[in-house]
């Protein structure tokens, strides 16, 4: 799995023209899920995000987690995240997982991310063509890949 974390003052996901989801101070993540990966890539990745100390404390120095931040979180699929650029210019994306795979997936995270967080999660609708709006904060803007722990 891959993830990018954005600290956000607020952000919003739009499809068709509706709003679908927003959310306040948190993260909006960006989750790109591949076929290899598993339900212990979400348990990994679920607790890195809910303990990343990236939120400012009483000194404005980035010692607090979302949780402890009593932040929000939107989490938005994004097969893109696995694109392969090597030949050429038009990007592939062969490692994306299928949508049988990786939908099971995408909402195993968002539902234990919504209960390590204590908050329901934000989210699109995978494979749907969605408009993203954001203010990043910071910016604070990290990327994860569960296939690269150490």
């Amino acid at each position: 799995m891959r993830a990018v974390i954005q600290r956000v003052s607020h952000a919003s996901v739009s499809i068709g023209g509706e709003m679908h989801s927003a959310i306040g101070p948190g993260y909006l993540i960006l989750l790109g899920v591949c076929d290899e990966d598993s339900g212990e890539d979400v348990d990994w990745l679920v607790k890195k995000i809910a303990n990343l100390r990236v939120f400012g404390d009483d000194n404005g120095i980035m010692n607090r987690s979302i949780i402890e931040a009593g932040g929000e979180a939107l989490v938005v699929s994004q097969f893109t995240l696995f694109a392969s650029y090597k030949k050429g210019n038009r990007p592939s994306w062969f490692r994306a997982g299928s949508h049988e795979h990786s939908i099971p997936l995408y909402e195993s995270f968002c539902k234990l991310l919504g209960e390590a967080i204590g908050k329901p999660v934000g989210t699109g609708e995978f494979g749907a063509d969605m408009q993203v709006e954001l203010l990043n904060d910071g910016p604070v803007t990290i990327c994860m890949d569960t296939k690269n722990k150490e």
